[in-house]
């Protein structure tokens, strides 16, 4: 797992060149395109100047009829060598996809039992544990943990039904659209009057997160997690942090 780690960190350094080298030409393309079109605005204005100079005015018209040829020619090799960085660009996305999806898989297998500080998380998956507190209440103690996974389950399979959708649109802050949680919904209410706050809140917590992860699919996904400071790790973070350890443990190892 640890060269996959390393194989990811040199193909994220890959693409980010391959996008800097993209944006370098788009802005070549830019300036070319503008010249070229100073240069016909320049043969326009030659060829409504009428018989005046009309030597000097061939000759002028002339060159820059040259010159914008050989922008043109350069502004059509440029779109050419960006079609060729984009589809590099789109092949590195590919391969990084690809490495995200082993490295998740590789978690998944060694940090199996345990509580790593970066792992994965499924993202959309009712913590049990709140429903725990509420059949604690209303049943006997060797029931409630069985009464807890049935309501749980439950409330898991209401999530997975796509005509449900407790969200209402909001305009935030910044004056961007933002979809929120509908406190009116007839069914969360219900929800909070039959099973308290915290199983309310772990509902409403798996809700956002299918929306924000799955909205369509309505199933939980995995997500890399940093569980020191409860939220989603970036690739760079567990990569940067599997590096590390593994350098450490080739330190220790060549010192004993």
């Amino acid at each position: 797992m640890l060269e996959l780690a390393e194989s990811h960190k040199r193909q994220k350094e890959k693409l980010h060149q391959k996008m800097i080298d993209l944006e370098k030409k788009l802005d070549q393309k830019q300036a070319l395109e503008l010249e070229i079109e100073r240069m016909k605005g320049a043969m326009q204005v030659i060829h409504h100047m009428g018989d005046e100079g009309d030597l000097e005015n061939n000759k002028k018209l002339k060159e820059i009829q040259e010159q914008c040829k050989e922008k043109e020619e350069e502004l059509e090799a440029i779109d050419e060598l960006n079609q060729a960085l984009i589809v590099k660009e789109r092949r590195s996305n590919e391969e990084l996809q690809d490495a995200r999806k082993a490295l998740m898989e590789g978690l998944k297998t060694n940090n199996k039992g345990k509580t790593p500080l970066y792992g994965l998380k499924r993202m959309g998956v009712i913590d049990v544990k709140a429903f725990e507190v509420d059949a604690k209440e209303k049943y006997p103690a060797e029931e409630a943990p069985e009464k807890a996974l049935e309501l749980c389950s439950a409330w898991e399979e209401h999530l997975r039904v796509s005509s449900w959708h407790p969200f209402k649109v909001i305009i935030d802050e910044n004056g961007k659209e933002k979809e929120v949680i509908r406190e009116d919904d007839e069914k969360l209410r219900q929800l909070m009057t039959d099973h308290g706050e915290e199983a309310y809140r772990a509902v409403v917590d798996a809700l956002k997160e299918l929306n924000e992860y799955n909205p369509s699919g309505r199933y939980p996904v995995p997500e890399l997690w940093n569980f020191k400071e409860d939220k989603k790790a970036t690739l760079e973070e567990v990569v940067g942090y599997l590096v590390k350890q593994w350098r450490l443990y080739k330190r220790r190892r060549d010192c004993s």
